[in-house]
């Protein structure tokens, strides 16, 4: 029995008139959530980073050579407010990870992109994520991994709707 078990079964013996399957589901996704955070988090701190600076830059990353995206593109992909962004910029341009540059299409705006600290640091970074991203599911099978996906696909789709 686990602790979702535990509070479920509580509920259960407390108001037997409520279904509380659906607590046990989010509650264990939520659960979850936290016990994969930690581990990734732990692989950005060797890297210096945390989740919101490895996220820019991992999005820069993934866009494709020349590795430059708009301040718009930026928010699109991460979706974030675009105060936030502007902080996450600033720091990431103070380690010297990200450089902005005048946009030669149109000189009132200004594109974000990775400098060759950034691009090595984030290949390094996203090298060592990926790793620990399979250790946490070294717990389940191929097939148990590809029937969890297919789930929580489903899942974050009947939420979204």
């Amino acid at each position: 029995m686990d602790h979702v078990d535990f509070v479920t079964q509580q509920w259960e013996r407390e108001r037997p008139d409520l279904d509380v399957t659906a607590m046990g589901v989010i509650g264990r996704v939520a659960r979850l959530y936290l016990a994969y955070q930690r581990g990734m988090h732990e692989t950005f701190a060797e890297f210096g980073l945390n989740a919101a600076k490895f996220d820019v830059l991992a999005t820069l990353r993934r866009s494709g050579a020349p590795y430059v995206l708009s301040p718009g593109d930026l928010l699109k992909a991460t979706m974030v407010a675009s105060g936030t962004m502007t902080n996450r910029l600033d720091r990431l341009e103070a380690d010297g990870l990200v450089k902005r540059e005048v946009n030669p299409e149109d000189s009132r705006s200004f594109l974000v992109g990775l400098t060759e600290e950034g691009f090595a640091l984030i290949d390094r970074a996203v090298t060592a994520h990926v790793q620990t991203q399979a250790q946490l599911l070294d717990g389940l099978s191929s097939g148990d991994v590809a029937m969890l996906n297919s789930l929580l696909s489903k899942a974050q789709a009947a939420a979204d709707s």
